[in-house]
């Protein structure tokens, strides 16, 4: 079950989510407008897109009134000889009103005017199909130039943004990194930026489109027919009402579908990066399940949404179709009654297809909004993140330091921990000194070596180096000048030669080598066929633990350190191994201020001060010699190692 704790951070995560949201996609949109020169540039070409595409159903009506005109003519011209000129002459009235003629023309003028239709017919329909397609090879190459130049913004976008969050990443306290998951980050770096990426980046100007086709649609129709406009005009309301209803409904799903997209993630890369111990205890089937069951739960989150959103089409093809309907009949009325013409009737069908268009596009652009502002939310939680180790203002670069450590009435606990795991710790290393620090599980070790480079602040006392508290000093020129060989080797993929070279790129050869030798690693690295330029694989995979450990210390030595901090260096060395290593170290470490974790006694007994702690206080201090005469428990964890050959590994 999940501590008092875990809940209220996850609590607390989940209110910061439901509360971002509002401002996010502002925020979001400011990395849009980094790249002021080119933002604006498909916006341009869709204006000039959507126009294009506004200008078709107006040629369509040409097209059309042009056949209709002709054909009308011609009708007439052929119907005319055959009435009796007394009759024309008595509906001369209707006949003008009926072809929308100047009242007073004659019967002459009447024949003029349709002969010059008959001919002119042919020739209107080539000119509006020859202008149709005109215009639709301008609306295709606006349209490429638009989608070109929308998908370089939304990359660049995309790329500010997975820069910015891998730098705070970096930056970030190590008590952040104990509270989050490793997956957690991996997803909002990749899935969470790319919903950011494509609504910025489509979304947005799909969203900028419809309005325009909306609007310019209905100028148009306005201007043309405003009576059965306004007929028409009811759906927009009615859509409209339907989006923000939706709307509200779908954000809090998405987010949902992302932290659960997150816990699928954290347990592939958990399952991943443990591969080895999973087949080992045979719990293959254990973790199918663990993950079935997050895949399961994100499937259901998604069918959920699914189903929400396949409500909503069906609305919007239901409001369309009513549009349409009543489009059908208030235009049919007109034309019975002669106000409307076939090709005005045709036009603004078409446009009515432009007005329902933007409305449907709306329910994607609802579905995009809602799944980046709630990738954008989870973005922005990391960017907006607390640093709790940093820089204070005003902080100086350290100078080149002798080594001369002192802890004064140090007290640290973890962030959501309970008793602290150090307590009133203080001591004083000279320039020079080895200090050796032994303990069972818990005790405080590892702790303190934290505390030193500042991977954590004390939460009481302060530690002095050279007589600078290290919270004055820059970070970089702290860690600058400590050299850190962790328990836990981490290798990065590339050569050993780039391993080792690690801290400080620009060594030479020659420096490597020399770094290597120094940790008993250059003879193995030389059995290599390619020697400092062998591939050491994912997380060092092809190397055995001892060798990798070597590598740890060469990368350490390479910086020339005034002080190393060795935490259990040689624990997965053998005997051997373990000697050659004790006895270069032994030489480095002279004139360096070292502090060391070691499970041996025998790694440390020429220390200069051995520190035994016990549930975060120190309870015995002082040289080998002494401390097993005058200390039980020392006594006690260097006889149980001499008589039972028993390596008991302390670790802190």
């Amino acid at each position: 079950m999940e501590n008092s704790v875990t809940i209220k951070q996850r609590r607390a995560a989940q209110a910061r989510l439901q509360a971002a949201p509002r401002g996010t996609m502002k925020r979001a949109a400011q990395y849009l407008l980094r790249n002021r020169g080119q933002v604006a540039l498909p916006y341009l070409f869709l204006l000039v897109a959507t126009l294009s595409q506004l200008a078709v159903p107006r040629l369509v009506r040409n097209m059309i009134d042009a056949v209709t005109s002709g054909v009308t003519a011609k009708a007439l011209l052929e119907a005319l000889p055959k009435i009796p000129q007394a009759f024309i002459d008595q509906a001369m009235p209707k006949i003008l009103e009926f072809l929308n003629l100047p009242t007073g023309w004659t019967f002459s003028q009447v024949q003029a005017h349709l002969n010059s239709q008959q001919a002119d017919a042919p020739r209107a329909l080539l000119t509006a199909g020859v202008t149709i397609v005109a215009f639709a090879a301008l609306r295709a190459l606006f349209a490429f130039l638009q989608a070109y130049w929308a998908e370089r913004n939304s990359q660049s976008v995309a790329f500010d943004l997975r820069n910015d969050l891998y730098a705070k990443i970096q930056r970030l306290s190590f008590s952040y990194h104990d509270q989050n998951q490793t997956g957690q980050l991996m997803i909002r770096a990749t899935d969470d930026v790319e919903k950011v990426r494509l609504f910025l980046g489509q979304g947005l100007l799909q969203l900028v489109g419809a309005v325009l086709l909306l609007g310019g649609t209905l100028v148009i129709i306005f201007s043309t027919n405003a009576h059965l406009a306004l007929y028409t005009l009811w759906i927009l309301p009615a859509a409209l009402i339907l989006f923000i209803i939706f709307s509200s409904v779908a954000q809090p799903l998405f987010r949902v579908v992302q932290q659960r997209l997150s816990i699928l993630n954290t347990i592939l890369q958990e399952n991943l990066a443990g591969i080895k111990v999973v087949k080992a205890f045979t719990r293959e089937p254990m973790e199918q399940k663990k993950f079935g069951d997050a895949a399961t739960n994100l499937r259901n989150q998604q069918i959920i949404i699914s189903r929400t959103f396949s409500f909503l089409f069906p609305f919007i093809f239901l409001i369309a179709n009513l549009g349409q309907a009543t489009t059908l009949y208030i235009g049919g009325q007109q034309i019975i009654r002669g106000t409307l013409t076939l090709g005005e009737w045709q036009e603004f069908s078409l446009y009515l297809i432009y007005l329902f268009l933007p409305i449907a596009q709306f329910g994607f652009i609802i579905t995009q909004f809602g799944q980046a502002s709630a990738s954008a939310a989870r973005i922005f939680e990391i960017l907006d993140a607390k640093v709790d180790v940093a820089d204070k203002p005003g902080a100086i670069e350290l100078p080149k330091v002798q080594g001369r450590v002192k802890f004064e009435n140090v007290s640290f606990r973890y962030v959501g921990g309970g008793d602290p795991v150090l307590q009133n710790v203080s001591f004083e290393a000279e320039p020079g000194q080895t200090i050796a620090l032994l303990g069972a599980t818990g005790s405080g070790k590892t702790s303190i070596i934290n505390l030193l480079p500042r991977f954590y602040d004390p939460t009481e006392g302060r530690i002095t180096i050279d007589g600078y508290d290290i919270r004055d000093v820059t970070i970089e020129s702290l860690r600058a000048q400590i050299g850190i060989v962790l328990q836990e080797t981490t290798l990065f993929a590339g050569t050993i030669r780039e391993n080792i070279a690690f801290g400080r790129p620009d060594a030479s050869l020659e420096d490597i080598q020399a770094a290597a030798k120094a940790a008993a690693a250059h003879e193995f690295i030389m059995e290599f066929p390619q020697g400092y330029d062998t591939p050491v694989g994912e997380r060092g995979a092809t190397l055995s633990g001892g060798q990798k450990q070597r590598i740890a210390i060469a990368r350490a030595l390479l910086l020339d350190p005034r002080i190393l901090i060795l935490d259990d260096s040689t624990s997965s060395v053998d005997l051997a191994t373990e000697a050659q290593i004790q006895a270069a170290l032994d030489e480095l470490m002279k004139g360096r201020t070292s502090f060391v974790i070691a499970q041996r006694i025998s790694t440390v007994m020429n220390a200069d001060q051995i520190l035994v702690l016990d549930k975060g206080r120190i309870v015995a201090r002082g040289r080998h010699a002494d401390l097993l005469e005058d200390n039980e428990i020392y006594a006690e964890i260097y006889n149980s190692q001499l008589m039972g050959e028993d390596k008991t590994e302390f670790r802190g």
